[in-house]
C-alpha cells in the first residue's frame, strides 16, 4: 500500500505483480491502462455496467461541478485526450489525485491491483432518511480493482459486496460522520466501484465466489480497506 504520487516525483506507477498494468498521474486525471482487454463491472459514470475496457480514467472536476449531463462531459474529455470511447471506463472525482492510494497483492490463483481516491465532503449513511438530489455531486470515493485471474459473473458481484463492506469498515474505523444526521457514514452519496478481470486461464482455476471467507474475497476486502483508509485519512490530515 502506498501513495506513489503524493510527493510529486512519480508520474507513472507500474504494477509489480501484473505486467502490463500502469497507473499514470496527470494534473486532471489518473489513468489506469491495461495491456489487454478486461471484463469490467462498475457503477462508473461513463462505461458503467458490464463492459470490455483496457483504460480506466478517474477525471478530477472542481468542487463546484454540477452538470446535468456528466456522460457528455466525459465523452468530450475522452475526445480531447485521444482515448477510445468504446474501451474506456470513466469516473469523476473532486478528491486530491496526489493522495490516490495504490495497493497490490498476489494470492491463490490471482493477482490484484487496487487504486482508490477519496473525497468525503458529502459523506452519507445509507439506510436513513435524508434529502436526495438528482444532480451529480463531486465529492466521492472511487475504487478501481483489477483482477488477474478467472472470475465468474456472480463472483464479481460478490466482490462488489465485499469491497463495499470493507470501505464502510474503513470509514467506521476513521470515525467519518454523515453531517446531515451525525451518524456513522457508510460511504458518500456518489461512490463508484469498478472491478475488472482479464479472465486469464494461466492459474488453472476459476473463482466462483468472492465473499470474505474465500481467498479472493479476503484479499479484496483487505486491499480495499487499506486503500480507502489511507486515501481518506491522508485527505483529512492535509485539510
Amino acid at each position: 500500500m502506498a501513495q506513489p504520487f503524493r510527493r510529486g516525483g512519480c508520474r507513472v506507477y507500474l504494477s509489480s505483480v501484473w505486467q502490463g498494468i500502469s497507473i499514470c498521474h496527470y494534473e486532471d486525471r489518473i489513468v489506469i491502462k491495461s495491456a489487454e482487454p478486461l471484463e469490467s463491472l462498475s457503477s462508473a459514470v461513463y462505461g458503467g455496467g458490464v463492459a470490455i475496457a483496457d483504460r480506466f480514467v478517474n477525471w478530477k472536476v472542481p468542487l463546484s461541478y454540477n452538470c446535468s449531463d456528466p456522460v457528455h462531459d466525459i465523452r468530450a474529455m475522452l475526445n480531447r485526450w485521444g482515448y477510445s470511447q468504446l474501451a474506456t471506463v470513466g469516473l469523476m472525482t473532486a478528491a486530491k489525485l496526489t493522495h490516490a492510494s495504490v495497493a497490490e497483492a498476489e494470492g491463490d490463483r490471482f493477482s490484484i491491483v487496487c487504486c482508490t481516491t477519496a473525497g468525503i465532503g458529502n459523506a452519507a449513511r445509507a439506510g436513513t432518511v435524508r434529502p436526495v438530489f438528482s444532480a451529480y455531486s463531486a465529492g466521492t470515493i472511487n475504487s478501481i480493482l483489477l483482477i488477474d485471474g478467472r472470475v465468474t459473473s456472480s463472483a464479481m458481484v460478490n466482490a462488489v459486496i465485499t469491497a463495499t463492506e470493507a470501505k464502510t469498515a474503513a470509514l467506521s474505523d476513521l470515525g467519518i460522520i454523515d453531517p446531515y444526521n451525525h451518524l456513522a457514514a457508510t460511504g458518500t452519496t456518489t461512490d463508484t466501484f469498478v472491478i475488472a478481470a482479464n479472465q486469464s486461464e494461466k492459474y488453472g482455476g476459476v473463482h466462483a465466489y468472492a465473499g470474505s471467507a474465500t481467498t479472493l474475497g479476503n484479499m479484496i476486502g483487505r486491499i480495499v480497506y487499506e486503500t480507502v483508509h489511507e486515501a481518506v485519512s491522508t485527505h483529512i490530515s492535509s485539510e
